[in-house]
């Protein structure tokens, strides 16, 4: 299936206003207000492609464009529309807003519980989680540059006085994610006789290496990254002294909250007591991951280009942006440990703290390489590798291969992935977190790569691997009732599946708004450049210039005006292939084709009038 980011965008644009605007005014329904993080999914569903692509710009009325306006229809007119966003983004700082003043970032319903017979308790509904935390960042910078642009464009002081509270809310509320998320960082070192050491041990070695010599590289490998991590670090995490020690091992990462005695980050922003932490310092590859998409946008162009962090701010980005380089670093190098077999290369991962195995774990330390890989330059081998990797894990999570019967493969899209959340039992029955969004993560990783490559060979399969994938998760939308158009109906694409009953998951929804944001500016680049079209371009213009200039020596025939405007034609065309011949080979091959065509037909006209006389 064929991936038109611009139909599709507007397909689910459709689709949200139909959910949640209700006589023209935003409706949260029977879920809004329970969770944090879906809270902000649902609005980024909106919010994101409107301040990341010029044609869904909905911050100035004067350029709204028709079919943008038409889809969005249930929300108001092209001067309701923005001011309705604003006053949904206010009700989400008010409710996720804690009685002390305090920004909150509650996991609500998105939090389970291990025990059936034992419901979580209120203060662990209430807990933050770091997908809250980076959500509320590509949230807050969405709202706050929307805010930049649409309140020199309204002239009511309604509105204004909302913008007013909703700018210093969102500023306030991006400060405690950042902060949370410093919080929620951990390094975690232990000895290679340990449980995890040897899980570890064994992952790196594939069966190939002993322990000894798995420690000695991991030594080299990671010395001057673990200096990097006991030198640098001062802002809010605490380095176990176990880390200076060589002879030990080591993961950093995120956890899924605050760790447990996490310090305090100074900070002169008001943003209220700083909560207790509850998470065992253990990373976590899922959040992990979470935590370096949201970071990532602290540093984009755009962000930067409309100044949207204040100084306090920048300053807690860059010990965010430390700990995002240092990250990736790692989990980068423990994927491609071994350059003959990389683990990544073993599916299914397997988890050295909570010994868990599973394709899902195996995508989230692809996704951690394909971040490092758009960090630096990757090399065609890099690409290569981890393509076969993408193919290889939509192959075994039976998307592009076909289901067998009582395949065990369906579990991983339904019920999904579920992931113990270590150190919530301090507090009440142990709690879990459930990743139900493979086939989109996996299409978004796809789509990333696919941007970054600029090797022909890779591209072209990357690109029909998306196809395929996006196929897929579009036959999983919801086909009828409140959430039609929207996301998740497993069942679709798997029949053995339950079909689930819950709210629409705007997590599943959300991941596929962000990947039509990227289709769009993946599809704005510049084509990928072929050295053998361009050599061919070159010769072709070289042949044209040499027929053209033999063509204008010839005698005009008596009626010159055709040949005349004809010849005019022929220089346009081949001033344009030559200026495109760099940057577009192939259209300059098709112009100069097309001049060539015409020369010929020149010259056999005249070969037939001197046969004719």
């Amino acid at each position: 299936m064929q991936i038109k980011p611009r139909q599709h965008l507007l397909d689910i644009w459709q689709a949200v206003a139909r959910h949640s605007f209700d006589g023209g005014e935003w409706a949260w329904g029977k879920w809004g207000g329970e969770s944090s993080v879906s809270d902000a999914e649902r609005l980024l569903c909106l919010l994101y492609p409107a301040t990341e692509i010029a044609a869904f710009r909905l911050d100035d009325p004067d350029t709204t464009q028709d079919d943008v306006q038409k889809v969005l229809r249930k929300a108001g007119g092209r001067l309701e529309i923005p001011a309705k966003l604003v006053t949904a983004a206010t009700q989400f700082m008010r409710t996720h807003t804690g009685e002390d003043k305090r920004p909150a970032f509650a996991g609500g319903y998105y939090f389970l519980s291990t025990d059936k017979d034992q419901d979580l308790t209120k203060e662990q509904r209430e807990l933050g989680v770091v997908d809250s935390y980076s959500m509320s960042i590509t949230l807050c910078l969405a709202t706050l540059g929307f805010l930049k642009v649409y309140e020199s464009k309204t002239r009511r002081s309604d509105v204004q006085e909302t913008i007013q509270e909703l700018r210093a809310a969102t500023s306030n509320r991006l400060t405690a994610a950042m902060v949370s998320l410093l919080r929620s960082f951990t390094v975690n070192a232990f000895d290679t006789d340990s449980s995890q050491g040897r899980m570890l041990c064994e992952l790196l070695g594939q069966g190939r290496l002993s322990q000894r010599h798995v420690l000695q590289k991991f030594q080299r490998r990671f010395r001057a990254l673990r200096a990097a991590i006991v030198e640098s670090f001062v802002l809010g995490v605490d380095v176990q002294e176990g880390l200076k020690d060589e002879s030990q091992l080591f993961e950093c990462g995120w956890g899924w909250s605050i760790v447990k005695d996490a310090p305090e980050v100074e900070t002169d922003e008001e943003i209220g007591p700083q909560p207790v932490g509850v998470a065992d310092p253990v990373p976590s590859l899922y959040f992990t991951v979470v935590a370096l998409d949201g970071i990532q946008d602290l540093f984009s162009d755009r962000t930067l280009t409309l100044g949207l962090l204040n100084s306090e701010q920048q300053k807690l980005a860059e010990a965010l942006r430390l700990r995002w380089e240092i990250t990736q670093q790692f989990w980068s190098g423990i994927a491609r440990f071994d350059s003959d077999r990389w683990p990544l290369e073993d599916i299914p991962w397997r988890t050295t703290g909570q010994k868990l195995e599973s394709e899902y774990f195996s995508l989230s330390v692809a996704a951690i390489l394909v971040h490092d890989l758009m960090r630096r330059r990757a090399t065609d081998d890099d690409l290569t590798r981890t393509v076969s990797v993408m193919e290889r894990l939509a192959e075994r999570g039976r998307i592009t291969s076909r289901m067998t019967r009582d395949d065990p493969m369906v579990q991983l899209h339904n019920p999904g992935v579920t992931l113990p959340l270590q150190g919530s039992e301090r507090i009440g029955p142990p709690m879990q977190w459930t990743m139900t969004d493979f086939s989109a993560q996996l299409l978004k990783r796809t789509i990333q790569l696919c941007t970054l490559s600029r090797n022909l060979g890779s591209h072209d399969r990357l690109l029909r691997l998306a196809e395929d994938i996006f196929g897929h998760v579009w036959r999983r939308r919801i086909r009828d009732g409140e959430g039609a158009g929207l996301w998740d109906n497993v069942h679709a694409a798997y029949p053995e599946s339950p079909v689930s009953e819950g709210p629409v998951s705007w997590s599943v929804t959300e991941r596929v708004t962000e990947v039509m944001v990227q289709v769009h500016q993946m599809y704005h680049q510049p084509p990928i450049r072929s050295l053998e079209l361009t050599q061919l371009a070159r010769a072709l213009l070289s042949e044209s210039a040499h027929l053209l200039g033999n063509e204008q020596m010839e005698p005009a025939p008596a009626s010159e005006g055709n040949r005349g405007m004809e010849l005019r034609s022929i220089e346009v065309k081949l001033r344009r292939a030559r200026k495109l011949v760099d940057d577009q080979p192939g259209t300059a091959c098709a112009l100069t084709l097309d001049v060539l065509g015409q020369l010929d037909a020149l010259a056999r006209a005249r070969e037939a009038a001197a046969q004719g006389v």
